[in-house]
C-alpha cells in the first residue's frame, strides 16, 4: 500500500509539473557584463587614457535583454539604450556602439532557431536546426532571487580569430570552453538566454568566458505579453553559410583598415581587445 501511495504521488508530481509547462508564459530581463582585456601597442598611451578607454568599453558592453517565452518558444531582443549625449573624454576618443537589432526566436519542441540579424546593414535571416548544447548537470546549488538555481556546465572546442602583428593577418586557433549555467526548476522550461538553452528549466545565469548574463527580474503571466512569432526580414540563409559570408566581410574590413593604416604618419596606437 505504501509503495502503490509513493508511486501515485510520483506520478501526480510529474503531471502537475507538465501542466505547469505547459500553461507557463513569462518575460525574463538580462542584463550583461564582459571583463576586456586591453593591450595597447604604444609607449606614447598614458595610463590615464588606458583608464578612461577601459571604463567606456565596459560601459557599451553593458546591455540589457528580455526573454519573452512560453512553453515551447521564446524571443530574446535587446532593450534599446537611451543614453543622453556624453560630452568626448579628456583623451579626446569617445566609443560608442550601435544598439543590436537582432531576434532571436527558437522553438524547442522544433528544435528550430531562426535569427533576425545584419552584416553591414544588409539584413539576414538565419534559419537552422536548434543543437542542444552537451551540458553535464552538477550538484552546486545557489539562490539567485527567489529562486533555487541549479550548475550545469557545457565544455567544447571552439575556434577563435585574432590578429597576428607579425603576420599582418587574421590567424585561427581552437581552443577548449567551458560555459557554466544556473538554472531553476521553479520554471520548467528548456529556454535561456542569448544562445544558450536545453536545461530542464529556465536558465537565470551564465558565465561564458569574459562575458556574465544575469537575470534581474522575472515577470509570469504578464497582463500585456509579446506574441512570440517567428522574424521574417532578411536573406534566408543557414548559420554555415552565414558564418562564412561574415568571415570575408572581416576579412575585408581588416585589409582596408590595414590600408588606411599604412598611409598614416607617425605613430599609430593599437588597441587589441580580448572577448
Amino acid at each position: 500500500m505504501k509503495k502503490n501511495n509513493l508511486l501515485l504521488s510520483i506520478v501526480f508530481c510529474l503531471m502537475t509539473i507538465v501542466l505547469n509547462a505547459q500553461s507557463i508564459k513569462g518575460v525574463a530581463t538580462y542584463k550583461t557584463d564582459t571583463k576586456m582585456d586591453m593591450k595597447i601597442d604604444s609607449t606614447k598611451m598614458n595610463v590615464d587614457l588606458q583608464v578612461s578607454l577601459m571604463a567606456q568599453l565596459r560601459k557599451q558592453m553593458q546591455k540589457e535583454y528580455t526573454l519573452d517565452f512560453n512553453a515551447e518558444e521564446s524571443i530574446y531582443t535587446e532593450v534599446p539604450k537611451l543614453d543622453a549625449p556624453s560630452a568626448p573624454s579628456s583623451s579626446g576618443i569617445k566609443i560608442e556602439f550601435s544598439g543590436g537589432t537582432d531576434i532571436l526566436y527558437r522553438n524547442t519542441k522544433e528544435s528550430l532557431v531562426v535569427n533576425e540579424t545584419e552584416i553591414m546593414s544588409k539584413p539576414f535571416l538565419i534559419k537552422d536546426t536548434a543543437v542542444k548544447p552537451a551540458w553535464v548537470l552538477e550538484k552546486d546549488i545557489k539562490s539567485i532571487g527567489n529562486y533555487t538555481c541549479f550548475k550545469a556546465t557545457w565544455t567544447r572546442d571552439v575556434e577563435k580569430q585574432r590578429f597576428d602583428s607579425l603576420k599582418k593577418e587574421m590567424v585561427k586557433e581552437t581552443v577548449s570552453k567551458t560555459t557554466t549555467a544556473w538554472y531553476t526548476l521553479d520554471l520548467p522550461v528548456q529556454h535561456g538566454p542569448s544562445t544558450f538553452w536545453g536545461l530542464p528549466g529556465l536558465i537565470l545565469e551564465i558565465e561564458d568566458g569574459k562575458q556574465t548574463i544575469l537575470c534581474s527580474k522575472v515577470v509570469l503571466n504578464p497582463e500585456k505579453s509579446k506574441e512570440i512569432v517567428q522574424p521574417t526580414k532578411g536573406k534566408e540563409v543557414t548559420q554555415e553559410e552565414y558564418d562564412a559570408i561574415s568571415e570575408k566581410k572581416n576579412a575585408e574590413m581588416m585589409e582596408q583598415f590595414q590600408q588606411r593604416s599604412s598611409k598614416r604618419k607617425g605613430s599609430v596606437n593599437t588597441i587589441q581587445i580580448g572577448g
